[in-house]
């Protein structure tokens, strides 16, 4: 009789795992490498961001915000920056794309730097490094270019979940069995 009701266990955490529709929601991660070539403080600086893609469509133009859970952490001359160090946060920072291709960050630290292509349209990312003084972009010099690699997305927590139940189950059924 407990067989089957660790059968009966075991399947309905399969089904779990395997009827539950995912969402297309799913935190995605990049990492970008700054490469500064000019100005004071030549070098190469790392950071991350992520964020949420369940609003994306892949479509024309789409811009990402700390609404869609964006995330940044970037280390640069010895100091950690986070989404919070932006100087029109909560608004900014954001991430662009153009038909689902990552344009970039739009990245704005007073006193420190600016990420995006154009400080004349600073929400609008891209693959240029800024340096910046106070939060005036007419400030701005280009000292280097921004590059970026994808991570892997993070699964949905119910697959994770039913994927965890199904095989504890199948281990403590196995374990009766001997």
């Amino acid at each position: 009789m407990k067989l089957a009701s660790y059968f009966g266990i075991t399947t309905f955490a399969v089904a779990i795992c395997v009827g539950a529709k995912p969402t297309q929601a799913a935190l995605v991660n990049y990492g970008f490498t700054v490469d500064a070539t000019s100005g004071d403080n030549p070098g190469q600086y790392y950071g991350s961001f992520q964020y949420e893609d369940s609003t994306l469509t892949g479509i024309g133009e789409e811009t990402l915000g700390v609404s869609n859970g964006l995330a940044i952490a970037f280390d640069y001359l010895g100091t950690r920056y986070t989404e919070t160090s932006d100087f029109d946060y909560p608004l900014s920072p954001v991430v662009n794309f153009t038909n689902g291709n990552l344009l970039g960050l739009s990245y704005l630290v007073e006193d420190q730097f600016f990420i995006g292509d154009d400080p004349g349209n600073p929400n609008r990312g891209g693959t240029k490094f800024s340096s910046i003084l106070s939060a005036d972009l007419l400030s701005a010099t280009e000292v280097g270019t921004v590059s970026y690699s994808k991570g892997q997305p993070v699964p949905e927590p119910m697959t994770l979940g039913g994927s965890a139940i199904a095989g504890v189950m199948g281990l403590c059924l196995k374990r009766k069995k001997k």
